[in-house]
């Protein structure tokens, strides 16, 4: 078999046999295949499209190129989430001690921030002591014990997909349904979950920018996961604006131990409560959807999935206390306030801005091999809908560096626009796909 051949007739718009796709997966992994035949590949694969089979093989090719996570010892039905990536989207930390409350298995491997959107990984590290790199063995028994465990992902978890990514990057070959399909499905069906429940994100904060894209998006994951055995459901959310009040690393975790609390922003409060929901029924933990959002509601308002959070986090050597002491988190140094120049409502609140202004101020990272300022970032006073009179706060930036936070306030006031009418509120959930 010759790549130059595969590349052919990939050009000539024909389908790859599942043979092919695993050669060339083998081949670019092990680097018999150079970068410029791959290149050329991505390339022929951008304008003639993979079709549904296609985007199974190689989803299954780039799964089996590094390890499948073996999740046997853990007892019941294990459920898995996965966000498409957002500003503000810091729904893991409340969904998951939600389920893990009413007796769901929640096994999550997540990948740390790049750019504007944050990760999981980053968030976690800003509770003093939590580890996120945990041998399989402590990884089961955690889960095991108290029913959720979140760690870093492990770099050899679908290793094919790290270097096709990479050159997709390069050769502007990323903005494609099949490649998208197969990067994200591979790396959680090698999580080695039984259930997975995605959210898929559509606005200017997100990579799908319309409801449309984002549910074609949506309805070829789910495709693909069942195809491999697994019970899948996508959520269709809005990212026009950031989800909930914070966007950072430490302010992030704040906000979820105060959603917890069940003094959370409505709209984080509504997103977590119904991902929770239909995870605790794939889980088979209720018997219906709606039983499930009722189970995660009550888990919310009488404490259980706070307390599951506070086993969590000392099960993994973090402080719990930083439930009730929030001064244990990093702080920052230079704390602005950013308040309004007119009166009025605000009618746009772009999230990809206040996610581009919250990495200036050290939340995010550049590059991969970036630190991140784990006190940094942002907190919205006001989003879409809210009245604002001259001089009231809008929001408050807060960095290590007086340079950071005057440069990411310049580019956060840019985000907000106004109006004399109050806008119509935003729908937060577009669509279910099963």
């Amino acid at each position: 078999m010759l790549m130059k051949d595969i590349i052919e007739k990939k050009r000539n718009g024909e389908a790859l046999s599942k043979e092919e796709i695993e050669f060339f997966v083998n081949g670019y992994t092990d680097g018999s295949i150079p970068d410029y035949q791959m290149a050329a590949l991505l390339m022929a694969v951008y304008f003639q499209q993979l079709n549904k089979t296609e985007t199974f093989y190689l989803t299954e090719a780039m799964k089996n190129s590094g390890d499948v996570a073996d999740l046997s010892g853990i007892e019941g039905k294990k459920v898995d989430k996965h966000s498409t990536g957002g500003v503000g989207d810091k729904t893991t930390l409340i969904v998951a001690p939600l389920c893990a409350a009413a007796g769901v298995r929640v096994a999550k491997m997540s990948g740390r921030g790049l750019g504007f959107t944050g990760g999981t990984v980053d968030k976690m590290e800003s509770i003093p002591g939590f580890c996120t790199s945990l041998e399989t063995k402590r990884f089961i028994d955690t889960v095991n014990s108290c029913g959720m465990s979140v760690i870093g992902q492990s770099a050899h978890i679908a290793a094919a997909d790290k270097l096709i990514y990479a050159l997709r990057d390069v050769t502007a070959t990323v903005d494609n349904i099949g490649l998208i399909t197969s990067s994200v499905m591979s790396k959680k069906l090698a999580s080695g979950s039984d259930a997975i429940v995605l959210d898929v994100k559509c606005g200017s904060g997100a990579f799908m920018k319309t409801p449309e894209d984002a549910e074609t998006l949506a309805e070829w994951m789910v495709e693909i996961g069942k195809r491999a055995g697994k019970s899948m459901a996508a959520f269709i959310t809005d990212m026009e604006q950031p989800l909930g009040l914070g966007v950072g690393n430490s302010i992030e975790i704040i906000e979820a131990i105060e959603t917890l609390k069940g003094k959370g922003p409505e709209d984080i409060t509504e997103l977590s409560v119904k991902l929770a929901g239909y995870m605790i029924f794939a889980g088979e933990k209720a018997g219906s959807y709606e039983e499930g959002i009722e189970i995660a509601r009550k888990n919310l308002y009488d404490g259980s999935g706070l307390k599951k959070f506070r086993e969590f986090v000392e099960a993994q050597d973090g402080n719990p206390d930083v439930t009730e002491d929030f001064s244990l988190f990093p702080g920052s140094k230079i704390v602005l306030e950013m308040k309004s120049d007119i009166s009025g409502y605000v009618k746009e609140l772009p999230a990809e801005t206040v996610g581009k202004a919250s990495q200036l101020t050290g939340a995010g990272r550049a590059r991969k091999e970036d630190a991140v300022d784990l006190g940094a970032g942002i907190v919205l006073n006001k989003k879409i809908g809210d009245y604002v009179n001259k001089g009231e706060l809008l929001a408050t930036v807060y960095s290590q560096s007086e340079e950071k936070a005057q440069k990411a306030g310049e580019m956060l006031k840019t985000a907000y626009a106004f109006s004399d009418e109050k806008p119509e509120k935003r729908q937060l959930i577009y669509r279910i796909v099963r």
